[in-house]
């Protein structure tokens, strides 16, 4: 059961493209989780499911706040929600997991304007805007075995998603994707798009991908066993 009123960005097909990714990942019981850009509150509520104990969903959003709170009651999930941006946390404060699902459809920026309504999804001429702050300060966030899953659109170039998270210490994958036609929002982009070099002439389609970043694991090498030959 799902609110989803006008205003609030409404789960897409990016929306269940993480949802997956999250269902498939082993949420550790008790894990504290931090859903950045919560919208509706779908993915919070899918971790509080999932055995997350410790769940917060941010979003700068006032109606989106309300929306996610009243999710996170009607699905009896113990989901703590707040207006704030993944930056607006305590010093020293890491998480398990953290989810997002932010704003990445290029626009003119002119276009650009604080998303009050909760519904946009214009995010700069390059479509960066809130990815590249959200990749350089996941690091920051995670714990030492934490996981980070964001999803956008290939329009906001996921390889430069890749190897900014590699440069903040994570190791990165694509772990889910999706190919689907433009929806309203790029269809009427597409000329503007194709003009600033962002998809091919003709490209009428995208591909979402759900990217993971994760704190690389060091191996450490067990010292020879006792009586054991050295040479």
């Amino acid at each position: 059961m799902l609110l989803r009123p006008w205003g609030v960005y409404s789960p897409q097909e990016d929306s269940y493209l993480l949802r997956d990714a999250l269902e498939q990942v082993s949420v550790p019981p008790g894990a504290r989780v931090l859903d950045v850009c919560t919208g509706t509150g779908l993915i919070a509520v899918t971790a509080a499911r999932l055995g997350a104990g410790d769940v917060r969903a941010v979003d700068i959003s006032y109606r989106a706040v309300l929306t996610a709170r009243c999710n996170a009651w009607l699905n009896r999930a113990a989901v703590r929600v707040r207006r704030a941006d993944f930056r607006d946390h305590a010093p020293g404060e890491r998480f398990d997991l953290i989810t997002a699902n932010p704003p990445y459809v290029p626009c003119p920026e002119r276009n650009v304007r604080r998303p009050r309504g909760g519904g946009s999804r214009d995010a700069g001429p390059d479509g960066r805007r809130y990815l590249d702050r959200l990749c350089a300060m996941a690091p920051l966030l995670l714990n030492e075995t934490g996981v980070l899953l964001v999803v956008h659109s290939s329009v906001a170039e996921p390889l430069r998603t890749l190897r900014t998270l590699t440069a903040g210490g994570l190791t990165a994958s694509v772990v889910a994707r999706r190919a689907q036609p433009f929806g309203p929002l790029l269809s009427a982009r597409a000329a503007w798009m194709e003009d600033s070099g962002l998809i091919d002439p003709g490209q009428r389609h995208e591909e979402l991908v759900v990217i993971r970043g994760a704190r690389a694991v060091q191996r450490v090498d067990a010292p020879d066993a006792p009586g054991s030959a050295t040479g």
